[in-house]
C-alpha cells in the first residue's frame, strides 16, 4: 500500500513538472511580465548597452526583419525573447520600444523595430554573445548586443534602414 501511494505521488509530481514546462514553453521561453523594463547600462568593453530588468544585456540578430520571426524552437533555448504582456517601459531610452507578435501569440519587445533577446550564457553585467554566430534548423544567425540609439538628425549618418547606425 505504501509503495502504491509513493508511486502515485511521484506520478503527480511529474505531471505538475510537465505542466509547468509546457506553460514556460508557451511563453516562447522568455519571462513574461506586464510592461517589461528596458534600460541602458555601461558594461565593461561593450560600453552602453540595453539591458532587461535583471541587468542582462539585450541582443538582436541581423536576420529577422519586420514581422519575420526566425528564432524559434531550439533557438529560444539559447536566445530568450524578451516577452511583455503590457507596453514595455524604457522612459530614458533614445529610440522607440514596441511589441511584436511571436508565433505562439506572445508579445516580444522590440527596439527600433528589432526583436530583443537575452543570451543564456550571459550573467547580469556581462556581454558574451556580441558577434556570436550560430544556426538552428538550417537558419544562420549573427547576434549583436544592442546599443542605445544616438539622436542625430544628420541624414548622412543614417543606416540603410533609416535609423542611426549602431
Amino acid at each position: 500500500m505504501k509503495q502504491r501511494l509513493l508511486v502515485m505521488g511521484v506520478a503527480v509530481a511529474l505531471g505538475l513538472a510537465f505542466g509547468i514546462a509546457l506553460a514556460i514553453a508557451a511563453t516562447g521561453g522568455g519571462a513574461a511580465s506586464s510592461g517589461a523594463t528596458v534600460s541602458v547600462k555601461r558594461i565593461g568593453g561593450a560600453g552602453k548597452v540595453l539591458v532587461d530588468a535583471k541587468g542582462r544585456a539585450l541582443y538582436s540578430n541581423d536576420q529577422e526583419r519586420g514581422s519575420m520571426v526566425l528564432c524559434v524552437g531550439q533557438c529560444v533555448s539559447f536566445w530568450k525573447p524578451l516577452i511583455s504582456s503590457g507596453a514595455p517601459n524604457g522612459k530614458s531610452l533614445p529610440g522607440k520600444l514596441g511589441l511584436a507578435k511571436r508565433p505562439n501569440g506572445s508579445k516580444q519587445v522590440t527596439y527600433r523595430g528589432k526583436r530583443l533577446y537575452t543570451f543564456t550564457l550571459d550573467k547580469p553585467g556581462k556581454v558574451t554573445g556580441d558577434g556570436f554566430r550560430d544556426a538552428f534548423g538550417g537558419q544562420k544567425f549573427t547576434w549583436d548586443v544592442v546599443h542605445p540609439a544616438k539622436v542625430d538628425n544628420d541624414a548622412s549618418k543614417m543606416g540603410s534602414d533609416g535609423y542611426p547606425g549602431y
